[in-house]
C-alpha cells in the first residue's frame, strides 16, 4: 500500500495518532475496498446473443435456413450477411459507449488524508478504513461516512446526495457523507461506513435489480417478428397447397412457397433499425449526447414525460448576485456565473456615478467580509471559476461590476486584523480591518434575521421593518438573501463580536443560482412536441417555484402544487402524475415518482447529475447523465450522457429519436407493401390467366434489389418537418397504428395492380408478360421508396435516390447479362416492355405521394 506524509496545515495537529498502519490493513482485509463495486462487464458472447435473440432476427435465421434447405445459397448468404451487420453494429455501439463512459469517469474521492501512526498520510481513497482519522479542508472530497471531531467554519457542498444547491454548515458531533464536498473551512472526523456501507454505495445499491427493459421500439419489433413469423409459416402452407390444388409440381411449389415466405419477411429490416440508430447515435454523439444502448435513441422519440433536476440542468450550477438593495433604492445585477464582467442596472438603464456609491460601499464590505477567490479557468461561460464558498464568490464577482477595487487591492489597503466566522448559530460573519488613518473598519454579513435587528444596528425602527419586508419579499421569490452591514470606529481592544453593535446599516444582495438562457425555450419546445416537463429537486420549495416560474415550467400566478419529499412520506397514496414541481425529495421519492409515471402509461426520460439521482436514472426508460459534472454512479445508470451538460441536447435528442422511428415506419410501409404486393401477384394472377406469374429467383431477386441497398437507404432519410410539433407515439401502440396498416395496404393494391396490368398488356401485344411483370413489379416499389420521402428533393441522403438509380440498372440487368437471364429465366423486354415497367413506376410513386396528403390527419412516417 502506498501512502505519502503530507505537511497540509491540517494535518500538523491530529488531535490523536489514528489507526496504527497494521490494524488499518487488518480492518481493510475484514471491511474491503472503500469503494462502490464497479458493475460487472458484459461479456462479449452474451452481447452477441442479445441481439440474435431479436424475434425479426431468429425470423432471418429460420428464413436462412430455408434457403440452405432448398438450395438458395446466395439469397442465403444475403440473410446471413444482414445477421452478421445487424449483430456487429449493435455490439460495437455497445461497446464504444461503454468505453466512452469510462473516459468520463474520475473517482469521487481519489486521495484521503487521514491520521495514520500519529502522522498525517495521503493515501488512495479506496484504502480508507472504518475508524480512520480523517484531515478534512477546503476542496478535499469526503472519502467514507464519518463523524466530526471538530469543525471550524466548515461549509460543505451536499448537493451530489441531497440535490439541494446551498451548502451545509456542519458542526462537531454531526456526520459528513462520502462524496460530499469542503466549501470552506476544515475539520477532523472519524470514518464510520465505507463503500457499499456508506451512504454512497447505499444510494447504487438502490440500483441493484432494475435491470433494462425492452424500449418501446423492442416491444414494438418484438410483437412484429411474431406476427411475421405466423404469417411465413401460413403463406408456405396456404400457397403449398393451392399449387396442388392446381396439379403442380410439388417440388416446384415448394421452392416457391419458401421464396414466397422469404419475400413476407422484410430482411432488411433489422439493417435499417441498426442504420437508423447508429446513424442517429452518431449524430447525437456530434451534438454532445453520448448513447450507452442503441435502442435508447429511438426511446427518446416517445418520451412523453421528462422528469429534470434543478441544480446545473435548468441553471447554470453557479452562484449570482442579481439584485441588490440600499436604503437609497434598489439594483439589477447583469452578467453571468462568476465572470466579473456586467453593470448594475435600475429600470433598464445604467446607474450614474452617484446612485453607483452606496452599492460599491455594500458590495466593498461584502468583498472584505470574504474568503472566497475568483480564479480564471478557461473560456466561455466557465472562464471564472470560485475557489471558496460560491455564495461569496458571487459577492466578489458583483463588486467587480460594481466598480470596486480589486479584492487584492482591498486587503492590502484594509488588511484583516481580527475575524468572527460564519457559523449555523450565529448566521453571520464578521472581520476587522486596519485603514490607513489608524481607525479600523467593521464589515459584517449574514441572514437578514440575524443582522436586521436593534442590538446589531443602530438603525430607526422604520427602516429596519422596510429591510425586512424587502428581505423577505426577495426569499419568498426564490433568492438567497444576504444583510451587510458595517462602520469605521476607533481600535478598542474588544472580541471580534463585540464590534458587531451600531452598525449602519449597507443594504441587501439577494443571490440565487439563475436559471439557463436556453432554459425556457427548451421547455416550451418540449411542450410543443407534446412532453410534459418536471422538476424533481432536492432543494428549498420556495427555490424550486421560482425557477419553476422564471423558466416557464410553471406560469407566473398559476397555482401549481409543489410537494415535499415531507408530504409524499405522509401521504404515499397522493397521485404523482398531477404535480409539476417536486422538492426536499429523496433518491427513493425519485425512483417513486418516475415509477407513478411509467404505471400511467407514459414513456419517461430522467436527468440527474448526482448519486442521488441514480436510482431514478435506471428505473426512467431513458436516463439522461450529465457528463461534465455529473458522478460515475450517474453516468453508469444512464442511457444517455450529455457531454455537454445542457438539456437542450435532450430535445435534440428526441428529434433525433422521431426521426429514427419515423424512418423505421417508413421503410416497413415501403417493404411490407412490396412484400404483399408480391404475395398477391403470386395468388392474383393466375386467376387473370397468368399461370405462375414469377419464379422462385425472379421473387428473390426483386426481394433483394428492393430490400438491399434501396431499403437499408431509407434509414438514413432526414428528419421529417413536422417531427417535433407533434405528441410523442403512445408506448404501447404497435408499429402498424395511426395509419400505417391503412397506407401499407393501399399501397400494396395499388403496386399489384400496376404490376398485373403491365404484365396483362405485355401478354396482349406479344411480348414475354413474366419478364415485363417482374420488371413492373421492382420499378412500382422503386417508384413506392421515392414517394414515400418525407422530403421530397432534399439533397440529404442522396444514398436513397442513387440506391433507387443502382437497383433500376440491376433490374434491367436481369434482363440482359446473359448469366443473370440464365439464373432468373427471364427475356428481353425491348422498348415497349419498358415503357409499361417505366409507367408502373410512376404510378406507384404517385400513389405514394397521394397518400401522404390523404393520411396527412394521421401521424404518418
Amino acid at each position: 500500500m502506498t501512502t505519502r506524509t503530507t505537511d497540509a496545515p491540517a494535518a500538523r495537529a491530529p488531535g490523536h495518532p489514528g489507526l496504527t498502519q497494521a490494524e488499518a490493513e487488518r480492518r481493510l482485509a475484514r471491511h474491503g475496498r472503500n469503494e462502490v463495486p464497479p458493475p460487472r462487464p458484459t461479456p462479449l458472447y452474451r452481447r452477441v446473443l442479445a441481439q440474435l435473440r431479436d424475434p425479426l432476427i431468429l425470423v432471418l435465421l429460420g428464413a436462412a435456413l430455408l434457403t440452405i434447405l432448398i438450395g438458395d445459397y446466395p439469397d442465403a448468404v444475403v440473410i446471413g450477411l444482414v445477421v452478421v451487420v445487424n449483430t456487429t453494429v449493435g455490439v460495437v455501439q455497445e461497446v464504444r459507449a461503454d468505453r466512452a463512459v469510462a473516459a468520463l469517469t474520475a473517482l469521487s474521492a481519489p486521495h484521503a488524508r487521514v491520521v495514520r501512526d500519529a502522522a498525517a498520510h495521503e493515501i488512495p481513497a479506496a484504502l480508507v478504513v472504518p475508524g480512520d482519522t480523517l484531515l478534512l479542508g477546503e476542496g478535499d472530497i469526503v472519502a467514507a461516512d464519518a463523524d466530526l471531531g471538530d469543525a471550524s467554519a466548515l461549509l460543505m457542498d451536499e448537493s451530489m446526495l441531497t440535490g439541494e444547491s446551498e451548502p451545509v454548515d456542519k458542526s462537531a458531533g454531526e456526520t459528513v457523507s462520502a462524496g460530499t464536498v469542503v466549501v470552506r473551512g476544515r475539520g477532523t472526523a472519524t470514518a464510520t461506513a465505507t463503500g457499499p456501507a456508506s451512504a454512497l454505495g447505499r444510494i447504487a445499491a438502490l440500483m441493484d435489480g432494475n435491470g433494462h427493459e425492452p424500449t418501446p421500439l423492442q416491444r414494438r419489433l418484438a410483437s412484429l417478428g411474431r406476427m411475421l413469423a405466423l404469417l411465413t409459416i401460413t403463406l408456405c402452407v396456404l400457397f403449398f397447397a393451392l399449387g396442388l390444388v392446381r396439379g403442380l409440381a410439388p417440388s416446384t411449389m415448394a421452392v416457391t412457397a419458401i421464396s414466397l415466405a422469404v419475400a413476407a419477411v422484410p430482411e432488411s429490416l433489422p439493417a435499417v433499425v441498426t442504420l437508423a440508430l447508429a446513424l442517429g447515435a452518431r449524430r447525437m454523439a456530434a451534438r454532445g449526447a453520448l448513447v450507452r444502448r442503441l435502442p435508447a435513441v429511438e426511446t427518446l422519440g416517445s418520451v412523453s414525460v421528462l422528469a429534470t433536476d434543478k441544480t446545473g440542468t435548468l441553471t447554470e450550477g453557479r452562484m449570482v448576485v442579481q439584485h441588490l438593495w440600499t436604503p437609497s433604492g434598489a439594483a439589477d445585477v447583469s452578467g453571468s456565473g462568476y465572470d466579473p464582467r456586467g453593470e448594475l442596472t435600475r429600470d433598464g438603464r445604467p446607474l450614474t456615478a452617484e446612485q453607483l456609491r452606496p452599492f460599491q460601499e455594500l458590495l466593498t464590505t461584502a468583498a472584505l467580509c470574504n474568503d472566497a477567490v475568483l480564479k480564471p479557468s478557461g473560456t466561455g461561460p466557465d472562464a471564472w471559476a470560485a475557489v471558496g464558498d460560491p455564495m461569496e464568490a458571487a459577492l466578489l464577482a458583483a463588486a467587480a461590476k460594481a466598480g470596486c477595487p480589486d479584492p487584492a487591492e482591498l486587503h492590502r489597503d484594509c488588511p484583516r486584523i481580527a475575524e468572527a466566522p460564519f457559523d449555523s448559530m450565529r448566521k453571520r460573519m464578521t472581520t476587522l480591518h486596519h485603514l490607513p488613518d489608524g481607525n479600523v473598519l467593521v464589515c459584517l454579513k449574514g441572514a437578514p434575521e440575524a443582522v436586521l435587528t436593534a442590538s446589531v444596528l443602530a438603525e430607526p425602527p422604520a427602516l429596519l421593518e422596510q429591510a425586512r419586508e424587502r428581505a423577505a419579499a426577495l426569499a419568498g421569490g426564490g433568492f438567497r438573501v444576504l444583510a451587510a452591514a458595517g462602520t469605521e470606529r476607533l481600535w478598542q481592544p474588544l472580541p471580534v463580536t463585540g464590534a458587531e453593535r451600531e452598525l449602519r446599516l449597507l443594504g441587501l444582495i439577494a443571490i440565487s443560482d439563475p436559471p439557463k438562457a436556453a432554459a425556457p425555450a427548451t421547455l416550451s419546445a418540449c411542450r410543443a412536441a407534446g412532453i410534459n416537463p418536471v422538476m424533481i429537486t432536492g432543494d428549498h420549495p420556495a427555490t424550486a417555484r421560482a425557477i419553476a416560474e422564471r423558466t416557464g415550467l410553471v406560469r407566473a400566478g398559476e397555482t401549481a402544487e409543489i410537494l415535499t419529499g415531507a408530504q409524499l412520506a405522509a401521504a404515499p397514496d397522493t397521485d404523482l402524475t398531477g404535480v409539476r414541481v417536486f422538492a426536499r425529495t429523496d433518491p427513493q421519492q425519485k425512483v417513486d415518482i418516475v415509477h407513478a409515471w411509467r404505471a400511467h402509461g407514459a414513456v419517461t426520460a430522467m436527468t440527474g447529475d448526482g448519486v442521488n439521482d441514480g436510482p431514478a436514472l435506471r428505473q426512467a426508460d431513458i436516463g439522461v447523465a450529465m457528463g461534465a459534472r455529473g458522478t460515475e454512479v450517474a453516468r453508469q445508470a444512464a442511457d444517455l450522457v450529455l457531454t455537454d451538460d445542457e438539456l437542450a441536447t435532450v430535445v435534440t435528442a428526441v428529434e433525433e429519436g422521431r426521426r429514427v422511428y419515423d424512418n423505421i415506419r417508413r421503410f416497413l410501409v415501403y417493404a411490407m407493401a412490396g412484400g404483399a404486393a408480391e404475395i398477391l401477384v403470386m395468388l392474383i394472377g393466375p386467376l387473370l390467366g397468368l399461370a405462375l406469374p414469377l419464379r422462385a429467383g425472379q421473387i428473390l431477386w426483386i426481394n433483394l434489389l428492393t430490400h438491399g441497398l434501396t431499403g437499408v437507404a431509407m434509414g438514413a432519410e432526414p428528419v421529417s418537418p413536422d417531427a417535433m410539433s407533434r405528441p410523442p407515439r403512445p408506448p404501447r401502440q404497435h408499429i402498424l397504428a395511426a395509419g400505417v396498416w391503412q397506407r401499407l395496404l393501399v399501397l400494396a393494391s395499388a403496386v399489384t395492380v400496376v404490376s398485373l396490368l403491365a404484365g396483362l398488356a405485355a401478354r396482349a401485344v406479344g411480348l414475354p408478360w413474366q419478364s415485363v411483370l417482374f420488371l413492373a413489379l421492382l420499378a412500382a416499389q422503386l417508384g413506392v421508396a421515392l414517394g414515400l420521402r418525407a422530403r421530397l428533393m432534399t439533397r440529404q441522403n442522396l444514398f436513397l435516390p442513387a440506391s433507387v438509380a443502382g437497383s433500376a440498372v440491376l433490374a434491367v440487368a436481369a434482363l440482359h447479362v446473359p448469366a443473370l437471364r440464365s439464373l432468373l429465366d427471364t427475356d428481353p423486354v425491348g422498348w415497349t416492355g419498358m415503357w409499361l415497367a417505366a409507367a408502373a413506376g410512376v404510378s406507384a410513386f404517385t400513389a405514394a405521394r397521394l397518400l401522404r396528403g390523404a393520411f396527412r390527419g394521421k401521424a404518418k412516417p
